[in-house]
């Protein structure tokens, strides 16, 4: 035989022993559930992860998006057996911050009648334990793409309890990232199982990647991965298979360009900080090598990671990374590499649309958005581990014992990084560690502190951040506000006034500026000027419900009821569910001797909230005034068995009470 037939030989015997590479992914597996011992490392990997973020149910709910997407969203917190189908109708058709994730609202909304605003603990639990189902289809995942319990156990546990995790579990705004990463890993386990079983079982596929997608949009990379794990099995990715997912891509594409339009919208699509369109690519080959590098060493875990003021030099070089990386995927498909190729496309693929070369968003990472991508790098990792420890007896103690300490390391930085997301004050904080001249945290960390009435504290943070940027208009109005709240004279009312006076003349155009100065000049007894300022600001944000509260109390002490009726109806348009102003449109319609009206508006009150004395009591005056007796005593008495004293006595005597 030639020296060239022989190399060309060895050539082919090599090819063939590549295509070898994958454990047992050509294999028939055995039933999950008739082998014990592949549920065991399961239930391990589901333990251990629980452990690791149960203190998690112990934080409290924090004022970074937590306020407006659920406590302050009155689709939420407004949700009751009457208003719960015409909420839920409100959810699907409405966005949030700039985003469209109505399932994960909607999962909100449940929660808040199930367990309420002011009890954090199980939403946190909900969080943990939808976490522990992604766990649950990494493992089965594993499984059948070929690993043995040993490598399944390893990417399980990399994928429950490393500390890049924490942020996707711990603040419960990332409900969607743990929601979708359910839906997308259960249809991708199904994708996998049908394709090993020919069965492709496309109706609940396609369902559960629609609910992925109603949870979060990051979900439209779903087809990509599908195939990923298509050259994985066979080596290879045809016409066919693309053909196969047309479905699903043209959901991606749907979903995608929602998601555009929406963020385009809202205003979210932003250049990253001042920085020029050119040089965005340079943030997202940053940000990919920094995903990578901490998925190693998840060093510096920083809730937000703010834009630097300018560029910074040695984000240029990491521009490299593109062709390397696309060089990387080339090579490794042509030479049958699958571990390589799939790990090194399924990462990429899933972070891609996350490096913010659009610029979306307050900071250019996010620990967040690693929490499917991760799959594909801790699916090399349970590979060779699993590989490794069944070829070499020498290495399999070795390799344990590394594997254990890694664990071990990132559990208890995961433990601990979980306390980061305890309340609004150990969050902020964290971040000003790392990020001391970023005006947020500081903005932030004031209001939290605000609310809790460390008024010194605040008010440090307030100048701390008007130090940092004297152009913030923000800053102004809620050290403002934080004045108006702590006023007992008439000083400290105008040390509030001075800033609301800034903020204006920094942005002559927001209506809530002068709606809260407006406030503060009916403190000071200067009403003309109050519903001046008022009046202004219902100009420029129309949707500003505080706006025609304050406004119609103004109206009132005039004497203007009708004017205060108008504004109270313009408040309730906006907020249908607040019981108080249903009750004060009752006492504006009474004293204007529109009787029924009243009427109909107390029992609005009173269906909103049954438990208020003086609601039953008004009406019932009411009803006494329009003859109705009857009715007339059951709501005196009603009132009398809530607590009510002041009863007229008139009333009483002529009702036989």
């Amino acid at each position: 035989m030639s020296k060239k037939s022989a190399r060309s030989k060895q050539k082919k015997q090599a090819k063939e022993s590549r295509k070898k590479t994958v454990l047992k992914s050509e294999v028939k597996l055995p039933g999950f559930w008739k082998e014990s011992k592949n549920l065991f490392p399961a239930f391990v990997a589901l333990l251990i992860t629980l452990a690791c973020f149960y203190n998690t149910t112990n934080n409290k709910f924090v004022n970074w998006d937590d306020d407006r997407n659920f406590y302050e969203n009155q689709n939420v917190n407004t949700t009751s057996a009457d208003n719960f189908w015409s909420n839920t109708t409100e959810i699907f058709s409405s966005t949030v911050i700039g985003n469209y994730n109505p399932l994960t609202i909607w999962t909100f909304a449940i929660e808040n009648r199930i367990y309420g605003i002011d009890n954090p603990g199980p939403w946190h639990g909900t969080n943990v334990f939808l976490h522990l189902l992604c766990v649950f289809f990494i493992y089965r995942i594993c499984l059948l793409l070929g690993l043995r319990w040993q490598g399944s156990l390893v990417v399980a546990l990399l994928f429950g309890i490393h500390p890049m995790r924490v942020e996707s579990v711990a603040w419960v705004t990332e409900r969607k990232d743990v929601l979708f990463g359910t839906f997308y890993l259960s249809a991708l386990y199904l994708y996998i199982k049908g394709k090993l079983k020919d069965k492709m079982r496309h109706i609940i596929i396609a369902l559960l990647f629609l609910l992925s997608l109603l949870s979060k949009i990051q979900a439209v990379i779903l087809p990509l991965s599908m195939l990923a794990v298509d050259y994985y099995l066979s080596g290879k990715i045809t016409k066919k298979d693309i053909f196969q997912k047309a479905p699903y891509f043209i959901l991606s594409l749907l979903f995608g360009l929602l998601g555009v339009f929406i963020l385009d919208d809202q205003g979210s699509l932003e250049s990253a900080a001042t920085y020029p369109a050119w040089q965005r690519i340079f943030v997202g080959s940053y940000s990919y090598l920094i995903y990578v590098v901490k998925a190693v060493v998840p060093y510096r875990m920083s809730p937000l990671y703010p834009y630097a003021s300018s560029l910074p030099v040695y984000y240029y070089p990491t521009i490299l990374l593109g062709p390397g990386v696309l060089y990387a995927l080339y090579y490794t498909y042509k030479r049958n590499l699958r571990i390589w190729f799939f790990g090194l496309a399924f990462f990429t693929v899933n972070i891609m649309f996350l490096l913010q070369i659009l610029g979306a968003g307050q900071g250019f990472l996010a620990d967040r958005f690693t929490y499917i991508a991760y799959f594909g790098l801790f699916f090399i990792a349970g590979y060779f581990f699993d590989k490794y420890i069944h070829e070499s007896q020498k290495l399999k103690p070795i390799l344990t014992g590394a594997a254990a300490l890694i664990f071990v390391v990132f559990g208890y930085l995961t433990i601990k990084q979980n306390q980061v997301w305890k309340n609004s004050d150990t969050l902020w904080s964290h971040v000003l560690v790392y990020y001391k001249n970023s005006t947020l945290p500081y903005g932030n960390r004031a209001n939290y502190l605000r609310n809790e009435g460390r008024i010194q504290e605040a008010l440090a943070d307030y100048s701390k951040t008007i130090a940092l940027n004297p152009l913030g208009e923000q800053a102004y109005n809620s050290r403002a506000r934080l004045y108006f709240d702590i006023a007992k004279t008439p000083d400290t009312l105008r040390l509030a006034l001075n800033d609301y006076n800034k903020a204006i003349s920094i942005d002559p155009k927001n209506g809530e500026f002068y709606v809260n100065r407006g406030a503060t000049y009916a403190r000071l007894g200067d009403v003309n000027n109050a519903i001046k300022d008022m009046s202004m600001g219902i100009q420029y944000k129309p949707d500003h419900a505080v706006g025609y509260l304050n406004r119609s109390v103004m109206y009132n002490q005039q004497g203007n009821v009708e004017a205060a009726l108008a504004d109270i109806n313009s408040y309730l348009k906006l907020k249908p569910y607040n019981a108080d102003l249903w009750y004060e449109k009752g006492r504006s319609l009474r004293s204007l001797n529109r009787l029924d009206e009243a009427i109909n508006a107390y029992s609005r009150a009173i269906k909103l909230n049954n438990g208020k004395a003086i609601f039953h009591y008004e009406r019932g005056r009411t009803f006494f005034y329009l003859g109705r007796s009857a009715e007339s005593k059951v709501d005196i008495l009603n009132a009398m068995n809530l607590g009510h004293k002041n009863v007229d006595q008139d009333i009483k005597s002529k009702l036989g009470i």
